[in-house]
Formats: structure tokens, sequence, C-alpha cells
């Protein structure tokens, strides 16, 4: 193992180097504050491992994503989402029967207990729905009591993914005021959601395997993407020992801001103020050089990806196939591609290297489907599940855990001494 030397108020610290398996490089500063007194400062944590992990590897300048060792674009367009939360959660793909027992037990758990429909009727209508299954998530500690028996902890894994979406499709019903849909044991995991979320009572609802594909799609694209804010989240409650709904719970609320889980909501927003506004989409990428004007521009660039998003390559690709297939126009989609193009191809973009990330085009294609604003950012939740669950079961299966502590550098008052009110 080599080191990086680090020279520092006249005295050299030896820091041990680690290097991953696609040879990523890190310094390991875990004993820099013991013996020089210094700590690595890093505000919001852009260049800090704060883990190892064998589940997500990304490599943003050559815009790679592999799960578990597999390409972003095959599991996109060969598997399928049940498969491919075996394989985070798993290590590995199913064999035929590995996937069909994971497939029918996910089948048997997807019903609530009764007793939960009570907090439901106790949200107000309208209620956002991330409020809704934060809240919800957390609750199922009280059904399902945290153990440390690895077959309890699996079962309560099993739990999750398939109360999750019976979860969604419940808080979509209690915001529209419409009953609720119990869950189909005949029906495909995406389907049976599909189906919750639409069907009303006494009128026939066909689950449309164009409709179900394409959310089967959307949902692998966002099972897991390294350490982002949700995932790092979930990691940092469960590393005080917080159960798995907790955390995930937790997990769910960090998602909801607008610059994570809902930015695919505001790229919506802008390109309907654009179509209101004439669709002149070329007003709108000059003003975005323009610092002064105010307007910012939604999906395009990341904070990981330096040359393109894998996923956004993907979902430009499904957008044309998805609303084709369903014989639908859009003209937000149009205004999609014309804001594209000129980041293609305008110097300030490319230098910037402003390329469309998978927000943009995600949100066009929840629209196609039917799937309402609101429920966006939930979508996200339901396929960022398992890749949750995954990074929370291997932090609490390392020896090395301990729980998440971040230094600071204070900058306030120094030393002042009390006085009392009467006298200040």
């Amino acid at each position: 193992m080599s080191n990086a030397t680090l020279n520092l108020n006249g005295k050299t610290y030896e820091l041990p180097v680690i290097v991953g398996s696609e040879n990523e490089v890190g310094v390991n500063v875990t004993k820099l504050r013991g013996t020089s007194g210094a700590i690595a400062y890093d505000p919001g944590y852009g260049n800090t491992g704060s883990c190892q992990s064998a589940i997500t590897f990304i490599n943003g300048e050559e815009g790679i994503l592999r799960y578990r060792g597999y390409p972003i674009e095959q599991l996109a367009k060969q598997s399928s989402f049940v498969e491919v939360c075996y394989l985070m959660v798993n290590g590995k793909l199913p064999n035929q029967a590995e996937y069909e027992t994971f497939k029918n037990t996910l089948t048997r758990h997807t019903l609530l207990h009764e007793d939960m429909k009570k907090f439901f009727e106790g949200y107000p209508r309208g209620g956002h729905p991330m409020a809704v299954m934060s809240s919800m998530v957390t609750s199922l500690s009280a059904f399902y009591p945290e153990s440390d028996d690895p077959e309890a902890i699996n079962l309560n894994i099993i739990r999750l993914i398939a109360k999750f979406k019976t979860l969604a499709a419940f808080a979509y019903k209690k915001s529209i005021g419409q009953p609720y849909i119990y869950p189909r044991n005949d029906l495909s995991y995406t389907g049976d959601f599909l189906h919750m979320m639409f069907a009303v009572p006494a009128e026939p609802y066909e689950v449309s395997p164009i409709i179900e594909k394409a959310l089967d799609m959307l949902l692998i694209l966002h099972v897991d993407h390294e350490q982002n804010c949700s995932t790092s989240t979930v990691r940092m409650v469960g590393s005080s020992q917080a159960n798995l709904f907790a955390s995930i719970s937790a997990g769910i609320s960090a998602l909801w801001g607008p610059l994570h889980g809902g930015a695919n909501q505001k790229v919506l927003e802008m390109l309907e103020m654009i179509q209101a506004d004439g669709g002149d989409y070329s007003k709108y990428m000059d003003m975005a050089k323009d610092k002064s004007s105010g307007f910012r521009l939604m999906g395009f660039g990341h904070r990981v990806y330096k040359n393109f998003d894998p996923r956004a390559l993907i979902l430009k690709e499904a957008a044309d196939d998805v609303l084709s297939e369903l014989g639908k126009e859009d003209p937000l989609l149009d205004i999609a591609r014309g804001l594209e193009d000129i980041a293609l191809n305008d110097d300030y973009f490319v230098s910037r290297k402003l390329y469309p990330n998978v927000d943009f085009y995600s949100g066009i294609i929840y629209r196609a489907l039917g799937i309402p604003v609101d429920m966006f950012t939930v979508m996200f939740a339901l396929g960022r599940l398992p890749g949750w669950i995954a990074q929370w079961h291997e932090m609490r299966n390392d020896p090395s855990m301990r729980i998440n502590r971040p230094r600071q550098i204070y900058i306030g008052e120094g030393a002042r001494d009390y006085v009392s009110i009467d006298k200040r």
C-alpha cells in the first residue's frame, strides 16, 4: 500500500492510499486529526469518500454507470425491476428458481395491515404524497419491530419492497379523494402498482403493456446512484443503528428536495413556462447564459457526470418510443429537443459540460404515462428503494462501520462572559 505525504506547519504526515477495484484512488484521512490536529475541509462532501461500497460504480468523466458491475444500458433494456431488486439486495443476478421465489415472496407481502388505513385517514386531502410516504414508512417500524436476526432483517427488506408500492398508490388515492385499490397477486410488480394507482371501483382497468414496460425501465434507471444526498442520509441515519424503516424514511425526506428527487418536476415546470410564453426556447437559452436574467436552466449538468448522463441517453430514446407507441404528441417534448440541440452545439454549454441529465426526460415520460406531477418524486423513491436498502444493508454488515460524525471549522464568537439581562 502506498502513502500520500502531507506537509503541514513544518511537519510531515504519511496518509495511507486506498485504491478501488476500478482504480479509484482515495487518501485515508481517518487518523489525520489524531496525529496532526487538522481535519479535511470539504463543504458538501463533494470530494470525500464516506465508505467503501461494492454496489454501484460511476465514472462521471466517461458517462459510466454500473449496478454490481452490470452496465445500466443492459439492465434498462434487458432486465426487469424485480430482477434488479434481487441483484441489489443479494449482490448477484438470480437464476430462474431464485427469481420466481423472490417475485412470489414479494407478491405475498404487498398487503398493508388494515390499521394503517387509519393513518391515511388522518392526512388532509391534497397533502403531498412524499410527506405521507415518509411518515408511513416510519410507521412500519411499529408493525414489524427491529431484530438483529439476519432472517428477520431479510423479511423486513421483502416487506418494505413489497409494501412500498402499495403505500405509494394509497398516498396518491388519498391525495385525490378516491377509494384505495388493493393489490392483486396476478399482476407484475409494476403492473400491480399501475392498477392500484389508476383503477376505480366498478370500472374495468387494463394495465397497458407499453406503460408497464416504460415504467419498469424508469424504475431501473433510478435504482441507485452511489453516495448521493438521500443515499448518504440513509447510511448516516443507519449508522446510529436506526432500523431499516426509519433509515429509509429519512432517505425519502432527503429525496423530496427540489435539488434532488424533485428536479424532474422542476424541468417539467420550466418546459410548461416556455410553452406558455410562446415556445421560444432559444430565448430561454440566451437567458440561461445571462446571469442577471434570474432564469435557471433545469435538467442540464450533473454533480458527478462531466461528459453525459448515460440514463439521459436511454430516456431520450424511450421518450420518442413511448409517445409513439401511445399515439401521443407532447409539445413539451419538442421544446425539450430544441433546448437539448442548442446545449449540445453552443460553446457556452459545451464548455461547461451542461449536458441533459436523467431528470430532463423522465418528467415528460411520467406525464405521458399519466403519472401526476406530485407523484414524480414518489416514483423516484420507488425506483431508488432497492438501492437504499442495499446501501443500508452493506453499511450494517461492514465491520469497520461506526456512527457518522462529521467535523466542522468553527467560525463563531470566541469565549465571552455571560451578562445578565438587566445589565445588558
